[in-house]
C-alpha cells in the first residue's frame, strides 16, 4: 500500500492528497503547475502571465523543498519510498513462531549416514584408530543375509570408516593404527535393546534409586526417564559385555502412559552423565544461549495395558480405554489449537499454546515412537482402534504374547508400516495374559512379514544375554537373518535409529561386537564390544570355542508343533500323544546314565529299551515278532533324566494369579494360634500337577521337580519353608504312579534381610540345633534330625556374611548337619570354607546378576572372568548344582547346563556338566535320603542332536519307574 502524504500550500485554495506508491518517482508524482493557473475566462496579460509563472515557479520550488524536508525529518528520505521498519515482534511471538517452524517440518526422517562422515558426534577425542583384520561380517544388508569373510574393518574417529580387503585397507589407512587379527571370528553390529528399564532400575536394587515407575496417576506423558537415569549402576558394564551398545530406557509400565523414553548408549562418559549417554536427544540444551532446544531427532513414549494399570490403579480395560481416548483428545485440542496460532503468529497477543499434553500433539503429528507393553488380543485390538481414531502409528508393540494368533490385526494399526513385534523367547505364563506365549511366535510373526525384536525388558531379564534370545527363537525356527537382526537391524529401525546404528556400514557408528563363535551358538560370548570405536573390556577373558561352533546353526524345524499351537489358539496339548513299551536307537553317540557311561559309542551301535529299561548296548539283535519303535537319533545321547530347583514349580501355575497358587506356608516362628504351634509344612500336601511349566519341561527332558512351601518373604520374614518334596513333572495327579518321587526330601529355611533379623533367625536355629527347646514339635523333631545328618537342611541365601555365619553354626554347633545353600550368589567368596565343611551350593542363577544388595558381589564369568560361579566352585572341590528362579526357566535347565559346560571346559566334563542339573541335585537335595531307586529304574531321556547345543531335541522319555516311554 502506498504511503498517504498530504501538503499543503499558501497559493492553493484546495490542499491536495498524493498517493506515493513504494515505487513512485518523486518529481513525477507532484501535479503540473499549469493546470492551477490557467483560467479561461480572464486570460492574464503576457506580462502578468511571466511574473504569475515566475511566483509560480518560486512557489512550486519552495513547496518542494518543503516536502523534501518534510519528509526528511517524518520518514527518513534514505530509507523512502520503503515503509519503516516495523516494531520488534513481542518474544512470545517469536519462540512461538519457532515452533510453527518445528511443527512444520513433519517427522523425523534421518538420511543414513554414508561413507563420507568421518567423525562421529559421540567421539572421544584421542581415542585410536583400530584396524580388524580378517573378520567374519556379519553386516545385516541384504535383509541380514550377507555374510563378508575374511574381510577388515576400520574403526576411526568415533565410526566405521572402511570395510574391505587387506588390500583395500592398507591403502586407506594413513597414519597410526592399532591392527587386530581376528583369525575369523564373527563381528556384527552392537546389540541394540528396544527394552530396557537400565538406569532407571538400577542393580543392585534399592529403594533409594527405585525410578522405574510413578504412581501419582494412570496417564502421565511429562514424565521423561531421562530424568530417571543412575550413572551409578552396575549393570551397564555387564551389559557390555554381552555386546549390549544401545538401549531405549522406558518408564514402567505401571500405569496407561508412564511418560516419554530415551535412547543411551552404556558406556561410562567424561561427563559421566545421563544426557551425555543419550543418542540423538530429541532436546539438547542450547549451545549459544542454553534453553531447551527441540532438535530434529525422534522422540518415544510408553504406554501399557492390561493388566498392569488394573493392578496398580485398579482400572479395567474399559476404563484404560477411556483414559487413552481422553488423554488423545487433549493431545488432538492441542494440536489444533497450536495449528491455529500458527496460521498468523504476528497478530498472537497470546503466547504458542502449550501445556503437559504437547507430547500428545507430537504424536499425532507422527513425530513420537509409540511403543506399547500389551500383551492379549483384546488389548492390541483397543490400541488399534484408538491409534485409527486419533491417527498415530505405532512402532512396536511389546510383550506381544498373543500377537501371533493375531498377526493381521496388527496390520490395521494406523499408518503405512504395521508395528513391530517385541517379545520373549521363552518367558511366559507368569501371569494370565502371558500364559499362551509360544516359543514359535517369532517365526509365525515373521512369516506373516512383521518385524520380529527380541527385547530383555531389563532387569526382568539380563540384557547382557539378550543374544540368548535371539539364538532360542532361531532353535524354535526363526532363520538366522532374521534372529541376528532382532537384536541388531530391527531394533535400530523401529528406534528410528538405523540410520546410524544396527548395520556394520561405512558411515555409521562404530559399535561393534567381536564374538567367539557363531553368535546364535550357546554359550557364544564376546570377545570384545566397542562402542563410538572404543574397546570396552579391560584384558577380556576368553576360551577358545570349536569349529563347529563358528558355523552358522540352521534354524529348528517346528512347523508342526507351531501349527498346533495356532490351531488350539495358544492352548495346545502337551502331553506325550504316543507311548511304547519297547525302543531301538540306532544313530547314538553317546550315553550318560548312572549304570552305564559311554562317551563315543561305535558307528553302527544300538540301544534297546525294553518294558522301559536299557537291555542291550552295541550290536544289537532284535526279534522281528517283537514290537519295536525305532528311532534314528542322528547323533544324539541318552541322558539321565533332568532335575529343576529353585523355582515354585508344581506348587504354582501362573505365579501373578493367587488363584493358582497353594499359598504362602505358616511361619512357626512368627506364631500362631496354639493348634498350629511347632507346625512344619509339608510342600508334598500343595502339590499339584498338569500344568503348563511341568508338561513343557518335561518335553525339554525335565523328568523331576524339587518342590518347597511357598515362603511369605517381606515384613512376615519367614525363616521355616517346610520340608521339600520330589515329583514327576510328567504326573497326572499326586496319587498317580510315579507322580510323588519323594514326599520329604529335605528341610528348608530362607534368611535375608526381612522384619526378623538375620542373626536371630541364626540364634533360633542354633538353640534348635543344639536341642535346648524342651517342648517338642514337628519343627524340634526335624532340627534334631537335621543335626544329627539324618535330613538335609536347605537354606535359601545369598550373602557372603550369612553365608560365613552358617558355616561357623555348623562347626560349632552341628558337624554331622549336611547343609545345601541354594541361591548363594557370593558364596565363591567363601569356597575353601564351603569344601573344607563339605557344604554344598545350588547355583539358581548359572549366570550371576547383581540383582539385590546381598547379592551384588558376583563371578561375572566370560569375558569379564575366567570363571562363572558355578566352575569356581567346582575348581575349589565344592559338590555343585544348578537351579531356576522363576517356573519358565525350567524348560532351559539342559541349555544352561550346556552353557555352564561350553565356557568351562577345563573344568567339567560333558559328564560333570550332565550331572550339575542331574547326579548332584539328587546328593544336595536329599532326594535319595530313604527313597533308594535301582539304578535301572531312574528315569533318562534320549536326544536327537548334539545334547551340549541348540540343535539337541527330545524324542523319547523314560520316567522314572515307569514300564512305558513316551514319544515326544
Amino acid at each position: 500500500m502506498g504511503l498517504q502524504i498530504r501538503v499543503t500550500a499558501p497559493s492553493f485554495r484546495s490542499s491536495a492528497q498524493i498517493a506515493l506508491p513504494e515505487d513512485a518517482d518523486l518529481e513525477k508524482s507532484l501535479p503540473d503547475h499549469e493546470e492551477f493557473s490557467s483560467s479561461k475566462d480572464h486570460p492574464p496579460h503576457k506580462s502578468s502571465r511571466r511574473r504569475i509563472s515566475l511566483i509560480t515557479i518560486l512557489l512550486s520550488d519552495a513547496a518542494l523543498l518543503g516536502l523534501v524536508l518534510y519528509l526528511f525529518v517524518h520518514f527518513n528520505i534514505f530509507d523512502f519510498p520503503f515503509p519503516s521498519k516495523p516494531s520488534p515482534l513481542p518474544s512470545f511471538v517469536v519462540d512461538g513462531i519457532k515452533q510453527c517452524k518445528i511443527n512444520a517440518r513433519g517427522p523425523p526422517s534421518p538420511k543414513p549416514f554414508t561413507k563420507h562422515r568421518k567423525y562421529s558426534d559421540r567421539f572421544v577425542e584421542g581415542t585410536g584408530a583400530v584396524w580388524l583384520k580378517n573378520a567374519t561380517l556379519w553386516t545385516g544388508e541384504d535383509d541380514g543375509e550377507e555374510v563378508l569373510r575374511g574381510v577388515g574393518v576400520l574403526l576411526d574417529g568415533g565410526v566405521i570408516r572402511k570395510i574391505g580387503s587387506e588390500e583395500e585397507l592398507q591403502a586407506f589407512v594413513k597414519g597410526d593404527v592399532e591392527e587386530l587379527e581376528l583369525d575369523g571370528a564373527w563381528v556384527t553390529p552392537g546389540i541394540v535393546d528396544l527394552h530396557s528399564h537400565m538406569g532407571n532400575d538400577p542393580s543392585p536394587e534399592l529403594r533409594g534409586t527405585a525410578d522405574t515407575n510413578s504412581l501419582k496417576s494412570a496417564i502421565l506423558p511429562w514424565l521423561r526417564s531421562l530424568d530417571g537415569v543412575n550413572t551409578h549402576n552396575e549393570a551397564y558394564n555387564l551389559s557390555i559385555a554381552g555386546g549390549i551398545t544401545t538401549m531405549l530406557v522406558l518408564p514402567g509400565s505401571a500405569g496407561n502412559i508412564g511418560g516419554q523414553a530415551f535412547v543411551f548408549k552404556p558406556r561410562w562418559t567424561y561427563e559421566n552423565t545421563p544426557q551425555a549417554m543419550q543418542v540423538d536427544p530429541p532436546f539438547v540444551i542450547g549451545s549459544d544461549d542454553g534453553g531447551w532446544e527441540r532438535t530434529e531427532s525422534w522422540r518415544h513414549i510408553k504406554h501399557a495395558c492390561g493388566e498392569n494399570p488394573s493392578r496398580v490403579f485398579g482400572n479395567t480395560r474399559m476404563d484404560s480405554a477411556h483414559d487413552f481416548r481422553r488423554a488423545y483428545d487433549e493431545g488432538r485440542q492441542l494440536k489444533l489449537a497450536q495449528d491455529r496460532w500458527c496460521e498468523d503468529p504476528e497478530k498472537q497477543t497470546e503466547p504458542f499454546p502449550n501445556n503437559d499434553w504437547e507430547v500428545l500433539a507430537d504424536v499425532i503429528r507422527g513425530n513420537v515412537k509409540v511403543n506399547i507393553h500389551c500383551y492379549e488380543t483384546t488389548d492390541l485390538n483397543s490400541m488399534v482402534r484408538i491409534s485409527n481414531e486419533f491417527k498415530f502409528p505405532i512402532a512396536a508393540f511389546h510383550h506381544a504374547h498373543e500377537t501371533y494368533l493375531v498377526p493381521d490385526l496388527l496390520k490395521q494399526a494406523y499408518g503405512p508400516v504395521p508395528p513391530a513385534v517385541a517379545i520373549f523367547a521363552t518367558n511366559a505364563r507368569y501371569k494370565r495374559e502371558a500364559y499362551r506365549g509360544s516359543e514359535y511366535a517369532p517365526k509365525i510373526l515373521a512369516d506373516n512379514g512383521l518385524s520380529v525384536i527380541m527385547k530383555s525388558d531389563h532387569p526382568v531379564l539380563d540384557s547382557r544375554y539378550l543374544i540368548f534370545e535371539a539364538a532360542q527363537a532361531h532353535h524354535y525356527g526363526l532363520n538366522f537373518s532374521q534372529a541376528l537382526g532382532s537384536v541388531t537391524t530391527h531394533s535400530a529401525k523401529a528406534m528410528g535409529m538405523d540410520h546410524r546404528l544396527g548395520y556394520i556400514r561405512e558411515g555409521y557408528d562404530a559399535d561393534i561386537v567381536v564374538w567367539d563363535s557363531f553368535p546364535l551358538t550357546l554359550g557364544a560370548t564376546p570377545k570384545q564390544t566397542y562402542i563410538d570405536g572404543i574397546p570396552q573390556i579391560i584384558k577380556p577373558a576368553i576360551v577358545s570355542k570349536p569349529a563347529e561352533a563358528q558355523e552358522i546353526s540352521p534354524a529348528g524345524k517346528w512347523d508342526k508343533e507351531a501349527a498346533e499351537a495356532l490351531a488350539a489358539r495358544g492352548d495346545p496339548d502337551l502331553r506325550p500323544k504316543k507311548q511304547a513299551a519297547n525302543v531301538v536307537f540306532e544313530g547314538v553317540a553317546a550315553i550318560y546314565l548312572p549304570m552305564m557311561e559311554v562317551e563315543a559309542l561305535n558307528k553302527g551301535d544300538r540301544v534297546v529299551i525294553t518294558n522301559g529299561e536299557v537291555s542291550c548296548v552295541g550290536e544289537c539283535l532284535v526279534s522281528s515278532k517283537d514290537d519295536y519303535e525305532l528311532v534314528n537319533l542322528k547323533g544324539g545321547a541318552l541322558t539321565q533324566g533332568l532335575i529343576s530347583v529353585g523355582s515354585y514349580l508344581g506348587l504354582i501355575e501362573i505365579r501373578q494369579e493367587k488363584a493358582t497358587h497353594d499359598g504362602s506356608a505358616y511361619d512357626p516362628v512368627s506364631g500362631g494360634d496354639e493348634l498350629i504351634d511347632g507346625l512344619l509344612v509339608r510342600g508334598v500336601d500343595g502339590a499339584q500337577f498338569g500344568g503348563k511349566d511341568e508338561l513343557i519341561a518335561y518335553r525339554a527332558g525335565v523328568t523331576a521337580g524339587v518342590g518347597f512351601p511357598i515362603v511369605s518373604g517381606g515384613a512376615s520374614g519367614s525363616l521355616f519353608a517346610g520340608l521339600s518334596f520330589a515329583f514327576s513333572t510328567s504326573g497326572a495327579h499326586p496319587l498317580a504312579k510315579g507322580a510323588i518321587l519323594n514326599p520329604a526330601a529335605a528341610l528348608h529355611l530362607a534368611l535375608d534381610n526381612s522384619k526378623i533379623s538375620t542373626s536371630t533367625k541364626i540364634g533360633i536355629l542354633r538353640r534348635l540345633l543344639q536341642g535346648k527347646v524342651e517342648e517338642e514339635t514337628e519343627v524340634t523333631e526335624a532340627l534334631q534330625k537335621v543335626a544329627k545328618g539324618e535330613l538335609r537342611l536347605v537354606v535359601d541365601v545369598n550373602k557372603a556374611d550369612i553365608i560365613a555365619a552358617l558355616v561357623r553354626l555348623k562347626k560349632e554347633v552341628a558337624p554331622k548337619m549336611k547343609l545345601t545353600l541354594l541361591g548363594a550368589a557370593e558364596s565363591w567368596m567363601l569356597a575353601e570354607e564351603l569344601a573344607e565343611e563339605n557344604i554344598g551350593v545350588v547355583v539358581t542363577r548359572p549366570r550371576s546378576f547383581p540383582a539385590t544388595w546381598d547379592s551384588r558381589r558376583i563371578v561375572p564369568g566370560l569375558p569379564l572372568s575366567n570363571h562363572s560361579l558355578a566352575s569356581y566352585l567346582a575348581d575349589a572341590g565344592v559338590l555343585v548344582g544348578l537351579g531356576i528362579e522363576e517356573e519358565w526357566e525350567a524348560r532351559n535347565t539342559r541349555l544352561e547346563a550346556a552353557w555352564t559346560y561350553a565356557n568351562s571346559p577345563s573344568v567339567f566334563t560333558k559328564s560333570d556338566a550332565l550331572s550339575l542339573v542331574s547326579k548332584n541335585l539328587e546328593e544336595l537335595l536329599g532326594l535319595e535320603d530313604g527313597v533308594k531307586a535301582r539304578a535301572e529304574s531312574k528315569s533318562w531321556v534320549a536326544w536327537e542332536g548334539d545334547v551340549f547345543g541348540f540343535e539337541g531335541r527330545v524324542k523319547a522319555i523314560r520316567a522314572q519307574g515307569a514300564d512305558h516311554v513316551d514319544m515326544i
